[in-house]
Protein backbone atom coordinates (compact mmCIF):
# COMPACT_ATOMS: atom_id res chain seq x y z
CA UNK A 1 0.00 0.00 0.00
CA UNK A 2 1.35 3.33 -1.13
CA UNK A 3 2.81 5.91 1.88
CA UNK A 4 4.58 8.63 2.55
CA UNK A 5 8.35 8.07 3.35
CA UNK A 6 9.32 8.00 7.27
CA UNK A 7 7.80 11.72 9.20
CA UNK A 8 10.26 13.86 10.12
CA UNK A 9 11.26 14.11 13.74
CA UNK A 10 9.32 16.92 15.05
CA UNK A 11 9.94 20.39 13.98
CA UNK A 12 8.65 23.89 14.98
CA UNK A 13 5.81 25.20 12.84
CA UNK A 14 7.29 27.34 10.15
CA UNK A 15 5.32 30.45 8.69
CA UNK A 16 5.23 31.59 4.79
CA UNK A 17 3.86 34.69 3.15
CA UNK A 18 2.46 34.69 -0.18
CA UNK A 19 6.01 35.18 -1.69
CA UNK A 20 6.83 31.84 0.37
CA UNK A 21 4.15 30.19 -0.87
CA UNK A 22 5.69 31.05 -4.62
CA UNK A 23 8.84 30.02 -3.86
CA UNK A 24 7.29 26.11 -2.92
CA UNK A 25 5.68 26.06 -6.29
CA UNK A 26 8.64 27.01 -8.01
CA UNK A 27 10.90 24.45 -5.77
CA UNK A 28 8.22 21.64 -6.73
CA UNK A 29 8.16 22.10 -10.49
CA UNK A 30 12.27 22.39 -10.26
CA UNK A 31 11.92 19.40 -8.61
CA UNK A 32 10.54 17.65 -11.19
CA UNK A 33 6.46 17.56 -10.26
CA UNK A 34 4.08 19.01 -12.19
CA UNK A 35 2.11 20.92 -9.94
CA UNK A 36 -1.60 20.75 -9.82
CA UNK A 37 -3.79 22.92 -8.29
CA UNK A 38 -7.07 24.85 -7.87
CA UNK A 39 -7.64 27.50 -10.06
CA UNK A 40 -10.72 29.99 -11.44
CA UNK A 41 -12.25 27.73 -14.84
CA UNK A 42 -15.64 28.24 -15.84
CA UNK A 43 -17.48 29.76 -13.21
CA UNK A 44 -16.06 26.64 -11.36
CA UNK A 45 -12.63 26.30 -8.90
CA UNK A 46 -11.63 23.06 -10.33
CA UNK A 47 -7.87 21.00 -10.19
CA UNK A 48 -5.86 21.81 -13.01
CA UNK A 49 -1.81 22.66 -13.75
CA UNK A 50 -1.09 25.78 -12.12
CA UNK A 51 2.51 27.65 -12.55
CA UNK A 52 2.67 30.08 -10.19
CA UNK A 53 0.50 31.48 -7.39
CA UNK A 54 -1.11 33.99 -9.51
CA UNK A 55 -3.04 30.85 -10.73
CA UNK A 56 -4.61 30.13 -7.19
CA UNK A 57 -8.33 31.42 -6.56
CA UNK A 58 -6.79 34.56 -4.96
CA UNK A 59 -10.23 36.42 -3.60
CA UNK A 60 -12.75 33.78 -4.61
CA UNK A 61 -14.88 31.61 -2.47
CA UNK A 62 -17.64 29.47 -3.19
CA UNK A 63 -21.36 28.96 -2.17
CA UNK A 64 -22.51 25.55 -2.30
CA UNK A 65 -26.48 23.96 -1.29
CA UNK A 66 -28.08 20.85 -3.06
CA UNK A 67 -28.07 21.24 -6.23
CA UNK A 68 -26.49 24.75 -6.38
CA UNK A 69 -22.71 26.07 -6.83
CA UNK A 70 -21.55 29.11 -7.45
CA UNK A 71 -18.88 31.88 -7.36
CA UNK A 72 -18.52 34.72 -5.30
CA UNK A 73 -15.67 37.11 -4.33
CA UNK A 74 -14.63 37.59 -0.82
CA UNK A 75 -13.27 40.64 0.49
CA UNK A 76 -10.28 39.38 1.30
CA UNK A 77 -7.32 37.98 -1.11
CA UNK A 78 -7.27 34.61 0.85
CA UNK A 79 -5.73 31.93 -1.83
CA UNK A 80 -7.99 29.01 0.01
CA UNK A 81 -10.71 30.49 1.09
CA UNK A 82 -13.33 28.13 -0.56
CA UNK A 83 -15.01 24.65 0.22
CA UNK A 84 -14.19 22.03 -2.63
CA UNK A 85 -15.02 22.16 -6.21
CA UNK A 86 -16.66 19.53 -8.64
CA UNK A 87 -13.03 17.68 -9.39
CA UNK A 88 -11.49 15.40 -6.80
CA UNK A 89 -7.90 14.05 -6.80
CA UNK A 90 -9.02 10.74 -8.42
CA UNK A 91 -9.17 12.91 -12.12
CA UNK A 92 -5.15 12.61 -11.55
CA UNK A 93 -4.91 9.32 -9.71
CA UNK A 94 -7.38 7.36 -11.90
CA UNK A 95 -8.16 8.65 -15.10
CA UNK A 96 -11.91 8.89 -16.54
CA UNK A 97 -10.14 6.96 -19.37
CA UNK A 98 -7.13 4.79 -19.40
CA UNK A 99 -5.68 3.49 -22.58
CA UNK A 100 -4.71 -0.25 -21.65
CA UNK A 101 -3.18 -1.53 -24.67
CA UNK A 102 -3.10 -0.76 -28.57
CA UNK A 103 -2.30 -3.57 -31.07
CA UNK A 104 -1.60 -2.38 -34.84
CA UNK A 105 -1.82 -4.31 -38.11
CA UNK A 106 0.97 -5.30 -39.62
CA UNK A 107 1.87 -7.04 -43.23
CA UNK A 108 1.30 -10.17 -41.61
CA UNK A 109 0.79 -10.04 -38.06
CA UNK A 110 -0.07 -7.23 -35.63
CA UNK A 111 2.22 -5.33 -32.68
CA UNK A 112 0.71 -4.31 -29.24
CA UNK A 113 1.83 -1.76 -26.88
CA UNK A 114 1.01 -1.78 -23.43
CA UNK A 115 0.19 2.20 -23.03
CA UNK A 116 -0.85 1.56 -19.54
CA UNK A 117 2.80 0.66 -18.62
CA UNK A 118 4.56 4.19 -20.01
CA UNK A 119 5.40 6.67 -17.06
CA UNK A 120 3.22 8.90 -15.86
CA UNK A 121 4.32 12.61 -14.61
CA UNK A 122 4.96 13.10 -10.94
CA UNK A 123 2.30 14.99 -9.33
CA UNK A 124 2.48 17.46 -6.61
CA UNK A 125 -0.90 18.44 -5.78
CA UNK A 126 -1.87 21.20 -3.79
CA UNK A 127 -4.60 22.22 -1.58
CA UNK A 128 -5.77 18.71 -0.81
CA UNK A 129 -8.10 19.29 2.00
CA UNK A 130 -8.33 16.75 5.28
CA UNK A 131 -11.96 15.04 3.62
CA UNK A 132 -9.49 14.36 0.35
CA UNK A 133 -6.78 12.68 2.14
CA UNK A 134 -8.88 10.15 4.19
CA UNK A 135 -10.19 9.63 -0.15
CA UNK A 136 -6.72 9.09 -1.31
CA UNK A 137 -6.56 6.10 1.70
CA UNK A 138 -9.90 5.04 0.69
CA UNK A 139 -8.26 4.35 -2.68
CA UNK A 140 -5.24 3.07 -1.71
CA UNK A 141 -7.27 0.14 0.28
CA UNK A 142 -8.87 -0.40 -2.81
CA UNK A 143 -7.02 0.13 -5.49
CA UNK A 144 -2.92 -0.03 -4.13
CA UNK A 145 -3.69 -3.03 -1.69
CA UNK A 146 -0.80 -6.03 -0.99
CA UNK A 147 -2.68 -8.05 -3.04
CA UNK A 148 -3.60 -6.97 -6.24
CA UNK A 149 -2.54 -3.32 -6.65
CA UNK A 150 -3.85 -1.60 -9.91
CA UNK A 151 -0.49 -0.49 -11.43
CA UNK A 152 -1.62 2.78 -13.21
CA UNK A 153 -2.77 3.95 -10.12
CA UNK A 154 0.06 2.80 -7.99
CA UNK A 155 2.56 4.29 -10.44
CA UNK A 156 0.48 7.70 -10.32
CA UNK A 157 0.37 7.47 -6.59
CA UNK A 158 3.39 5.83 -5.41
CA UNK A 159 5.74 9.39 -5.86
CA UNK A 160 2.81 12.09 -5.04
CA UNK A 161 3.72 14.98 -3.26
CA UNK A 162 0.87 16.49 -0.94
CA UNK A 163 0.67 19.56 -0.16
CA UNK A 164 -1.85 20.01 2.05
CA UNK A 165 -4.11 23.09 3.06
CA UNK A 166 -6.88 23.20 6.23
CA UNK A 167 -10.17 24.32 5.74
CA UNK A 168 -10.89 28.24 6.97
CA UNK A 169 -14.40 27.49 5.85
CA UNK A 170 -17.17 25.02 5.36
CA UNK A 171 -19.21 24.35 2.15
CA UNK A 172 -22.60 24.61 2.26
CA UNK A 173 -22.72 20.29 1.71
CA UNK A 174 -19.93 19.43 3.66
CA UNK A 175 -20.23 16.96 6.73
CA UNK A 176 -16.93 15.49 7.38
CA UNK A 177 -16.83 16.40 10.99
CA UNK A 178 -20.01 13.93 10.90
CA UNK A 179 -17.25 11.25 8.98
CA UNK A 180 -14.40 12.24 11.43
CA UNK A 181 -12.70 12.90 8.23
CA UNK A 182 -11.67 16.58 8.37
CA UNK A 183 -11.65 19.76 8.58
CA UNK A 184 -8.49 19.33 9.81
CA UNK A 185 -5.50 17.01 8.23
CA UNK A 186 -4.17 14.43 10.64
CA UNK A 187 -1.76 12.97 8.72
CA UNK A 188 -1.08 11.75 4.75
CA UNK A 189 0.63 15.13 3.72
CA UNK A 190 3.93 15.68 2.83
CA UNK A 191 3.40 19.99 3.85
CA UNK A 192 0.34 21.01 5.52
CA UNK A 193 -0.71 25.03 5.04
CA UNK A 194 -3.48 26.92 7.45
CA UNK A 195 -4.26 30.23 6.03
CA UNK A 196 -4.10 33.22 8.04
CA UNK A 197 -5.66 36.20 6.60
CA UNK A 198 -5.33 39.66 8.74
CA UNK A 199 -6.19 42.99 8.46
CA UNK A 200 -2.27 43.84 8.57
CA UNK A 201 -0.85 40.44 7.21
CA UNK A 202 -1.24 37.51 5.15
CA UNK A 203 0.60 34.31 5.69
CA UNK A 204 0.92 30.37 6.11
CA UNK A 205 1.43 28.26 9.68
CA UNK A 206 3.18 25.34 7.64
CA UNK A 207 3.91 22.04 9.52
CA UNK A 208 5.98 18.90 7.60
CA UNK A 209 4.35 15.52 7.14
CA UNK A 210 7.40 13.58 5.71
CA UNK A 211 11.45 14.18 5.36
CA UNK A 212 10.41 15.02 1.50
CA UNK A 213 8.10 17.61 3.02
CA UNK A 214 10.30 19.14 5.09
CA UNK A 215 13.12 19.35 2.53
CA UNK A 216 11.08 21.29 0.79
CA UNK A 217 10.04 23.12 2.83
CA UNK A 218 13.50 24.41 4.18
CA UNK A 219 14.07 25.71 0.47
CA UNK A 220 11.23 28.12 0.91
CA UNK A 221 13.57 29.57 3.79
CA UNK A 222 10.18 29.94 5.87
CA UNK A 223 10.57 31.88 9.33
CA UNK A 224 9.41 30.02 13.02
CA UNK A 225 6.03 30.26 13.73
CA UNK A 226 5.42 31.65 16.51
CA UNK A 227 3.00 30.08 19.52
CA UNK A 228 0.46 33.07 19.07
CA UNK A 229 0.37 31.87 14.59
CA UNK A 230 0.07 28.40 15.67
CA UNK A 231 -2.87 29.17 18.55
CA UNK A 232 -4.48 31.15 15.58
CA UNK A 233 -3.41 27.99 13.01
CA UNK A 234 -5.72 25.49 15.50
CA UNK A 235 -8.51 28.30 15.63
CA UNK A 236 -9.23 28.10 12.15
CA UNK A 237 -9.82 24.54 12.22
CA UNK A 238 -11.89 24.59 15.30
CA UNK A 239 -14.30 27.21 13.64
CA UNK A 240 -14.42 25.39 10.42
CA UNK A 241 -15.94 22.17 12.35
CA UNK A 242 -18.57 24.16 14.19
CA UNK A 243 -20.25 25.60 11.22
CA UNK A 244 -20.62 22.32 9.16
CA UNK A 245 -23.27 22.70 6.55
CA UNK A 246 -24.73 19.55 6.77
CA UNK A 247 -24.21 16.43 9.40
CA UNK A 248 -24.99 12.55 9.02
CA UNK A 249 -25.73 10.66 12.15
CA UNK A 250 -23.79 7.49 11.48
CA UNK A 251 -24.59 5.74 14.59
CA UNK A 252 -25.64 1.81 13.88
CA UNK A 253 -25.95 2.96 9.91
CA UNK A 254 -24.39 -0.92 8.56
CA UNK A 255 -27.42 -2.19 10.02
CA UNK A 256 -29.76 0.66 9.89
CA UNK A 257 -29.75 0.70 5.98
CA UNK A 258 -29.23 -2.93 4.95
CA UNK A 259 -32.71 -3.83 7.67
CA UNK A 260 -34.70 -1.23 5.31
CA UNK A 261 -34.58 -2.98 1.96
CA UNK A 262 -37.88 -2.33 1.18
CA UNK A 263 -38.44 1.00 3.22
CA UNK A 264 -40.52 3.61 1.02
CA UNK A 265 -38.26 6.34 1.11
CA UNK A 266 -36.59 4.24 -1.51
CA UNK A 267 -39.71 5.08 -3.80
CA UNK A 268 -39.73 8.81 -2.87
CA UNK A 269 -36.22 9.49 -3.71
CA UNK A 270 -36.48 7.54 -6.93
CA UNK A 271 -39.17 9.96 -8.34
CA UNK A 272 -36.23 12.30 -8.30
CA UNK A 273 -33.50 10.90 -9.16
CA UNK A 274 -32.27 11.20 -12.75
CA UNK A 275 -29.90 8.33 -12.29
CA UNK A 276 -27.17 10.58 -14.26
CA UNK A 277 -24.56 9.34 -12.64
CA UNK A 278 -23.04 12.91 -11.27
CA UNK A 279 -22.47 11.44 -7.80
CA UNK A 280 -20.32 9.07 -8.71
CA UNK A 281 -18.82 11.52 -11.03
CA UNK A 282 -17.58 13.98 -8.48
CA UNK A 283 -17.28 11.23 -5.62
CA UNK A 284 -13.67 11.13 -4.52
CA UNK A 285 -14.10 7.62 -3.68
CA UNK A 286 -16.00 5.82 -5.88
CA UNK A 287 -13.73 3.36 -8.20
CA UNK A 288 -16.05 1.55 -10.49
CA UNK A 289 -14.94 1.48 -14.09
CA UNK A 290 -15.58 -0.79 -17.23
CA UNK A 291 -13.44 -1.93 -20.37
CA UNK A 292 -14.34 -0.90 -23.98
CA UNK A 293 -12.75 -2.28 -26.72
CA UNK A 294 -12.29 0.19 -30.07
CA UNK A 295 -11.03 -0.15 -33.61
CA UNK A 296 -10.46 2.99 -36.12
CA UNK A 297 -12.45 3.09 -39.09
CA UNK A 298 -9.93 1.80 -41.39
CA UNK A 299 -9.32 -1.54 -39.26
CA UNK A 300 -5.51 -0.41 -38.66
CA UNK A 301 -5.55 0.00 -35.09
CA UNK A 302 -8.21 -1.53 -31.68
CA UNK A 303 -7.19 -0.09 -28.18
CA UNK A 304 -8.64 -1.44 -25.06
CA UNK A 305 -9.92 1.26 -23.13
CA UNK A 306 -10.87 1.34 -19.79
CA UNK A 307 -13.26 4.25 -18.66
CA UNK A 308 -15.26 5.25 -15.32
CA UNK A 309 -18.36 3.65 -14.94
CA UNK A 310 -21.17 4.37 -12.36
CA UNK A 311 -23.29 2.14 -10.54
CA UNK A 312 -26.42 4.29 -12.00
CA UNK A 313 -25.80 2.77 -15.58
CA UNK A 314 -27.72 -0.03 -16.29
CA UNK A 315 -24.74 -1.48 -18.36
CA UNK A 316 -23.04 -1.66 -14.70
CA UNK A 317 -25.16 -4.18 -13.59
CA UNK A 318 -25.91 -6.16 -17.13
CA UNK A 319 -25.94 -9.74 -17.10
CA UNK A 320 -27.24 -12.18 -19.94
CA UNK A 321 -30.16 -11.21 -20.40
CA UNK A 322 -30.39 -7.71 -19.28
CA UNK A 323 -29.60 -5.55 -16.06
CA UNK A 324 -30.16 -6.83 -12.84
CA UNK A 325 -31.05 -3.18 -11.09
CA UNK A 326 -33.36 -2.02 -13.83
CA UNK A 327 -35.08 0.43 -11.70
CA UNK A 328 -33.66 3.71 -10.63
CA UNK A 329 -35.10 3.14 -6.81
CA UNK A 330 -32.58 -0.38 -7.33
CA UNK A 331 -29.69 1.44 -8.38
CA UNK A 332 -29.81 4.21 -5.78
CA UNK A 333 -30.39 2.05 -3.09
CA UNK A 334 -27.30 0.11 -4.24
CA UNK A 335 -25.15 3.52 -4.31
CA UNK A 336 -26.05 4.30 -0.68
CA UNK A 337 -25.79 1.08 0.90
CA UNK A 338 -22.42 0.04 -0.36
CA UNK A 339 -21.66 3.96 0.07
CA UNK A 340 -22.30 3.93 3.68
CA UNK A 341 -22.84 0.23 4.58
CA UNK A 342 -21.30 -2.45 2.80
CA UNK A 343 -18.20 -0.58 1.81
CA UNK A 344 -17.58 -1.22 5.51
CA UNK A 345 -17.84 -5.24 5.07
CA UNK A 346 -15.56 -4.71 2.27
CA UNK A 347 -12.66 -2.61 3.09
CA UNK A 348 -13.45 -1.77 6.95
CA UNK A 349 -14.37 1.70 6.30
CA UNK A 350 -16.95 3.87 4.94
CA UNK A 351 -17.04 4.88 1.56
CA UNK A 352 -18.05 8.49 2.25
CA UNK A 353 -16.21 11.22 3.75
CA UNK A 354 -18.25 14.03 3.72
CA UNK A 355 -16.89 16.34 1.16
CA UNK A 356 -20.44 16.81 -0.02
CA UNK A 357 -20.01 17.05 -3.81
CA UNK A 358 -22.52 14.46 -4.22
CA UNK A 359 -25.29 16.92 -2.55
CA UNK A 360 -23.54 20.13 -4.55
CA UNK A 361 -23.61 18.41 -7.79
CA UNK A 362 -26.90 16.12 -7.91
CA UNK A 363 -29.28 18.19 -10.70
CA UNK A 364 -32.44 17.86 -8.40
CA UNK A 365 -30.63 18.20 -5.00
CA UNK A 366 -30.80 14.54 -3.51
CA UNK A 367 -28.92 15.18 0.05
CA UNK A 368 -27.90 12.15 1.03
CA UNK A 369 -27.70 12.82 5.01
CA UNK A 370 -31.66 13.86 4.40
CA UNK A 371 -32.12 10.47 2.85
CA UNK A 372 -30.80 8.39 5.52
CA UNK A 373 -31.85 10.71 8.34
CA UNK A 374 -35.59 9.93 6.78
CA UNK A 375 -35.37 5.97 6.74
CA UNK A 376 -33.94 6.22 10.67
CA UNK A 377 -36.75 8.37 11.91
CA UNK A 378 -39.76 6.83 9.72
CA UNK A 379 -38.28 2.93 10.30
CA UNK A 380 -41.03 0.40 12.32
CA UNK A 381 -40.66 0.36 16.04
CA UNK A 382 -38.23 -1.83 17.27
CA UNK A 383 -35.98 -1.68 14.82
CA UNK A 384 -34.21 1.17 15.42
CA UNK A 385 -30.46 0.23 14.75
CA UNK A 386 -27.87 0.77 16.84
CA UNK A 387 -24.20 -0.47 17.16
CA UNK A 388 -21.15 -0.01 14.74
CA UNK A 389 -20.89 3.16 13.01
CA UNK A 390 -19.63 4.15 9.23
CA UNK A 391 -16.95 6.47 10.14
CA UNK A 392 -13.66 6.60 8.46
Amino acid sequence: MTILDTPPSPTPARLLDTNGVGRLLDALREGGYEVIGPTVRDRAIVYDTIGNVADLPAGWTDRQDAGQYRLERRDDHALFGYAVGPHSWKRYLQPPATTLWRARRTDDSFEVETVADEAPSRFAFVGVRACELHAMRIQDRVLDGDQEPDPVYHARRNDAFIVAVNCAQAGGTCFCVSMETGPGADGGFDICLTELVEPDRHVFVAVSGSVRGQEMLDVTEPATAGPDDVRKAEAVVERTAASMGRSLDTRGIHDLLLSNPEHPRWDDVAARCLTCANCTMVCPTCFCTSVDDLTDVSGQVAERVRRWDSCFTMEHSYLHGGSVRASARSRYRQWLTHKLATWLDQFGTSGCVGCGRCITWCPVGIDLTEEVRAIRDTQPTGTRSGGSDGRT
